[in-house]
């Protein structure tokens, strides 16, 4: 049985740790704030381990982003700063010079690219008010493959990378948030799709089998075994070539 409340505990002890002994009193965690269940928790166990002065939540919409009212409430629910930065024209500015190199983007880089300007933002406010991005990915995401190399996936330290979609929003309550900021459904705000419409399956299915192993559907099972195959080098350490 998944404790929650010991869970949260050792995560802020461990976000406390990290950062006596890897940056200065004054470093703040700089957190992307989406609005869903991770970045929130995220945010919020940063709260509780370094206090809300040296938390900043990032809004980082794509134009108009009619959920932002949930980000927004998230960072004045914890008493955080927080700062927006519209990243459309620079997604756009960078469709355009690959266009015109003759190249046109397809749904692999209009799916990514996104992501990845996120995090340059994130890691240029990092380094304007000197501090340490963090990453909200979860371990069922990362499972298969559902996030975006050197985007969401990046970061420098990951509080929740080895909690399933379900401890997650067990920690979330063990913190006392609201409901709107653990069960809102998760979105790729690009299609309009839910995370597990995209997927074809259910987290409490992918939980299910990444602890206890037991997927009743075969069709199923071999799906996340070929993702999870597939996507591995999303999370692991970049192979390198040494001379024998």
């Amino acid at each position: 049985m998944f404790d929650a409340i010991n869970a949260k505990k050792q995560i802020v002890d461990w976000i406390s740790n990290y950062f006596r002994e890897s940056a200065s009193p004054e470093t703040k965690a700089v957190i992307g704030i989406s609005g869903g269940k991770d970045s929130s928790i995220v945010a919020a166990l940063c709260v509780e381990a370094l206090g809300k002065n040296r938390v900043l939540g990032v809004l980082l919409p794509q134009g108009n982003q009619q959920d932002i009212d949930v980000s927004r409430d998230l960072c004045d629910a914890l008493g955080i700063s927080r700062i927006e930065i519209n990243i459309k024209e620079a997604v756009l500015s960078l469709y355009g010079a690959i266009m015109e190199a003759g190249l046109e983007p397809n749904n692999v880089a209009t799916f990514n690219t996104p992501a990845r300007i996120r995090m340059a933002a994130l890691y240029a406010v990092s380094g304007i008010v000197g501090g340490r991005v963090a990453n909200t990915s979860n371990l069922s995401e990362d499972w298969v493959g559902y996030a975006t190399k050197f985007g969401d996936s990046a970061g420098d330290f990951s509080p929740l990378s080895n909690l399933t979609v379900k401890e997650v929003k067990s920690v979330g309550r063990a913190l006392g948030l609201a409901d709107k900021f653990i069960e809102k459904t998760p979105i790729d705000g690009l299609c309009g799709k839910t995370d597990e419409e995209n997927l074809g399956f259910g987290y409490d299915l992918l939980d299910r089998y990444i602890r206890e192993g037991i997927c009743e559907d075969e069709k199923t099972k071999e799906k996340i075994d070929s993702l999870h195959k597939m996507n591995l080098h999303k999370v692991v350490p970049m192979p390198t070539f040494r001379i024998k």
